[in-house]
């Protein structure tokens, strides 16, 4: 990695995840714009924290679904009125009531894998990816606020003092 690619991020340690919390909101009230938070599990409202706007998963969920349905349709009218058109007893070649099972199955593969490929893509998860790991204590017991200090306009000594009074353990500077 070059020189130029690299950032430098101020890293703040926290035992507590109340007191994080209560530290996000205050030091970005201050201010202090946060790059990431890391926790070794969900914490209720840390979105809202960190001023994060609704996911638009669900959005992306009901239109993979939309075209799993589609497809679904499509193969079924296709394969039954052009492709191989049965007509057994002067029965309809279309029934409808048949194809519930196949769409539903449809739909709900089409949306699971369109998630999944979503989530890794915008998580950048992507296989031969590096991920971007602060500190290795946030996937044990810890805590972390990761501040790009190259975006925020105060000091270093501000922000560390701003972490260290919001109830941070422990703050350095890493390059990443």
């Amino acid at each position: 990695m070059s020189a130029s690619t690299e950032n430098k991020y101020l890293i703040g340690i926290y035992e507590d995840e109340d007191v994080l919390l209560h530290a996000v909101e205050h030091v970005r009230h201050s201010g202090v714009k946060i790059h990431e938070v890391f926790t070794p599990f969900p914490i209720h409202g840390m979105e809202d924290a960190l001023g994060f706007k609704r996911s638009r998963i669900s959005k992306a969920a009901f239109m993979f679904g939309l075209t799993g349905f589609i497809c679904a349709q499509s193969m079924i009218f296709y394969m039954l009125n052009h492709d191989w058109p049965m007509i057994i007893g002067g029965k309809s070649t279309l029934p409808y009531p048949d194809f519930i099972p196949v769409s539903f199955e449809a739909t709900v593969l089409f949306a699971a894998f369109g998630m999944v490929g979503t989530f890794l893509v915008v998580s950048n998860l992507l296989p031969g990816k590096k991920p971007q790991i602060f500190d290795i204590r946030s996937t044990d017991d810890k805590f972390v606020v990761a501040v790009n200090i190259s975006e925020n306009s105060k000091s270093v000594d501000e922000i560390t003092a701003l972490l260290k009074h919001e109830g941070a353990t422990e703050v350095y500077e890493k390059l990443v």
